[in-house]
């Protein structure tokens, strides 16, 4: 199968979450007109800001993925529905955590959609491998995985710590979306030694 509407439907899916994301923004109440008035919003914000790293860095990630993708099955389809499903509950989860000032409970169950979204992507990835072989672009491209390994110790641990302190769990996910905010060049590298 061809991977294009695979990639279109994908896309479509991440600007409708960005899109219920920053609705959660409500503007202040009648005669509000200082900055003042929006202090209230500032951890709603903040949750909205990480968050949209976050899309932008699967966005980024996913598109390079598929440029190496030559065609698609069934098996990547689903693996690829199982990604979209956990980055569909970003925008709950940053409303909840926002709304409740970086509450232990919700700043938990953030972390556990962070860690179950980058495993969705790691089977996406395999899936891709699997059906284009230990030979293909992809295969070659994600070589050293030190990134893939530590994002999730870093999300497991965020989940228990955000009972002691929340603010804890938040460093924890700042720190991982500065290490994923440079885009991934493992798979541009590997195109440009391939001359595609």
């Amino acid at each position: 199968m061809e991977k294009n509407r695979l990639e279109a439907f994908s896309d479509g899916v991440i600007a409708i979450i960005i899109t219920i994301m920053v609705l959660e923004l409500k503007v202040p109440e009648h005669h509000a007109d200082g900055l003042a008035d929006l202090q209230p919003l500032l951890p709603v914000f903040c949750s909205y800001i990480l968050s949209f790293i976050y899309v932008g860095i699967y966005w980024n990630n996913h598109h390079h993925m598929f440029h190496s993708t030559e065609k698609v099955t069934g098996g990547i389809l689903w693996a690829n529905l199982h990604l979209l499903f956990w980055l569909s509950l970003f925008p709950f989860t940053t409303a909840w955590v926002g709304q409740n000032h970086l509450a232990p409970a919700p700043t938990a169950v953030y972390a556990f959609v962070l860690l179950m979204a980058g495993v969705a992507y790691y089977i996406l990835e395999h899936a891709i491998i699997r059906q284009q072989g230990k030979d293909s672009l992809l295969a070659a491209a994600v070589g050293n995985r030190w990134k893939e390994n530590l994002s999730p110790l870093c999300y497991l641990a965020a989940m228990p710590l955000a009972f002691v302190s929340p603010w804890i769990s938040t460093g924890l996910f700042i720190f991982v979306a500065l290490l994923w905010l440079v885009p991934d060049r493992r798979i541009e590298r590997v195109l440009e030694k391939r001359g595609k």
